[in-house]
């Protein structure tokens, strides 16, 4: 059987566990994974699926109306609720736990506001690839026993990618992306301001045709990451001296270039033996 045979065998076999819920509701960020999901979902449940987005300053407000957009597209069911994670306790001062104490509110929220809309069942694009790093917040959907089919059934993030470029879904080629919490270094206090500045720095490199970018946050410190190939570019026309006047403007003090280029997780590092 070849590779795009076995995917689309895959597929079905997603579809099936899906289906098998009866109705779902579905945790929806707008993002590769959960795009794919929720589109499995709607033809897996037809109009028994629901689409929760939660709208938080960690998520810039580009995505929630891509979000928006889709659901509106397909003609998916929508539920937006709007958490002020500031008020969650302990998220401000960034632990090493920060995304559990945070998920495990957000999705207690989302099973709520599921059964107020008829629903019992929630579900959440997680792939077989987030088991390898410091993922604290998958313990809380654990807890929660949030279904994670695409894990169930066998899901990497390249077979997503793949399978969603098969299915015609834009999402396919949308470069990663994580909250904007993850931009901290573990115990440096998160503000709205601080998080506002490191939006407004990263759209500002998607503007200069940097997709796939981090901007991350050591007190006054501004750390870019790109993909490696990309850096020569940021040389070229001088370019580099606007990033670092932007970045100036919205209060960075120094403006730094990670040479060994974007790392998905790299706040991680030294946390994951613990």
């Amino acid at each position: 059987m070849g590779y795009i045979e076995d995917l689309e065998r895959k597929y079905d076999q997603l579809k099936n566990r899906i289906a098998s819920a009866g109705k779902a509701a579905i945790a929806f960020s707008g993002g590769v994974d959960s795009v794919f999901l929720l589109y499995a979902a709607k033809e897996a449940l037809g109009d028994q699926t629901l689409a929760l987005t939660v709208s938080l300053h960690a998520v810039p407000r580009r995505e929630l109306q891509e979000a928006e957009d889709f659901c509106r597209q397909h003609g998916i069911r929508h539920r937006i609720r709007t958490v002020d994670e500031f008020s969650i306790e302990g998220f401000a001062d960034n632990p090493p736990n920060r995304c559990y104490l945070c998920k495990k509110t957000l999705f207690q929220m989302m099973l709520e506001a599921a059964k107020e809309e008829g629903f019992q069942t929630l579900m959440e694009g997680s792939n077989l690839d987030d088991q390898g790093d410091y993922r604290p917040g998958l313990r809380a959907l654990q807890e929660l026993k949030i279904q994670s089919p695409l894990k169930e059934t066998g899901f990497t993030k390249t077979e997503i990618r793949e399978m969603s470029r098969k299915l015609g879904l834009p999402a396919w080629e949308k470069p990663s992306m994580a909250c904007l919490a993850s931009r901290f270094a573990y115990g440096e206090r998160i503000t709205p301001k601080k998080m506002s500045m490191v939006e407004q720095a990263e759209e500002y490199l998607t503007a200069l045709g940097f997709a796939q970018r981090r901007v991350r946050m050591h007190g006054s410190l501004a750390r870019i990451e790109l993909l490696l190939e990309d850096i020569p570019s940021i040389m070229e026309e001088r370019r580099y001296e606007r990033v670092q006047k932007r970045l100036s403007e919205l209060g960075f003090s120094y403006v730094t270039l990670d040479l060994k280029g974007f790392e998905s997780g790299s706040m991680n590092k030294g946390l994951n033996d613990k």
